[in-house]
């Protein structure tokens, strides 16, 4: 109910606007905001609009109404009206926008390919955050603030989640795996499958003929998956000890019953390839 009520509200700026409306004396202080808020829809509607028709600078109106309250909220303070006349308009959209550059840096999704480093790439995400999160309509609900919270919780999940990846691709066994294109999920998964067998090693990246191997020296020797996850524990960052064991949990009922069952090695090959390994699988030419 909380939640229900905090989002159902008008932006940070409208509520600041009003309550400068209702002191007896504002005057000067609105034509200063006013002003730079002019100012500001201005070099908006340059910058991601269109300063040349009605529309684009209407557009650009609602996203400075929106990047100047998620600064507002930023700042987390008691009293948005004294902040933003002590701090001014300008100071206080600067503020936003840092923050959805800041969200931007941030990974999307937890594959990552060089086609992210491209300098036009990142300038495309940081204005789609912007339209998407900033956008407000003074007279109507806006949960900008609520949203972009939720995507930085998302995001850095997915950050934590790429160095845990990174992390094990720099313990391969064979030596550290530097490729630029990262499947991060699937890098956790390989590594966390071949921990069943408890031999010291760390798997970042695999082979079919690798596979096969797995689950053949695991039919055999029955190792004891629990005291192979806990080397890797051991050994891994206690700040990804959360994402491996999740994916540990996951796995002892599924792919891990597989491998040890009398399932054809065909078919748990196929899984573990198809399922489980995603990008992070070296092609096997003989």
């Amino acid at each position: 109910m909380q939640l229900a009520s905090y989002s159902s509200r008008t932006p940070n700026l409208v509520h600041t606007i009003e309550a400068l409306a209702k002191r007896a004396e504002h005057g000067e202080a609105a034509d200063v905001l006013f002003h730079e808020l002019s100012g500001i829809t201005a070099l908006v509607a340059r910058k991601f609009t269109n300063d040349k028709t009605a529309d684009g600078l209407l557009e650009a109106f609602y996203l400075t109404v929106g990047c100047v309250s998620l600064g507002l909220s930023q700042a987390q303070v008691e009293n948005d009206l004294s902040y933003l006349l002590e701090h001014g308009a300008e100071q206080v959209f600067q503020a936003g926008f840092r923050a959805i550059k800041e969200l931007s840096a941030l990974p999307a999704q937890t594959m990552l390919t060089d086609f992210d480093n491209d300098a036009f790439i990142q300038q495309r995400d940081i204005k789609a955050l912007f339209i998407a999160i900033c956008r407000a309509n003074p007279s109507m609900v806006w949960t900008g603030d609520d949203d972009y919270r939720k995507e930085m919780l998302a995001r850095r999940e997915n950050q934590m989640v790429v160095d845990c990846a990174k992390w094990l691709r720099k313990k391969h066994f064979s030596g550290p795996i530097k490729d630029t294109d990262l499947d991060a999920n699937a890098v956790i998964a390989i590594a966390v499958i071949f921990a069943m067998l408890n031999d010291g090693r760390i798997v970042a990246r695999v082979r079919q003929k690798d596979i096969e191997n797995l689950i053949r020296s695991a039919r055999e020797n029955k190792p004891d998956a629990e005291l192979g996850w806990g080397e890797l524990l051991k050994s891994a960052p206690i700040a990804y000890h959360a994402i491996l064991r999740e994916r540990m949990d996951e796995f002892k009922s599924k792919i891990i019953k597989k491998i040890l069952s009398k399932t054809s090695i065909v078919k748990v090959v196929a899984e573990i390839q198809n399922c489980y390994a995603g990008s992070e699988q070296e092609i096997d030419y003989c």
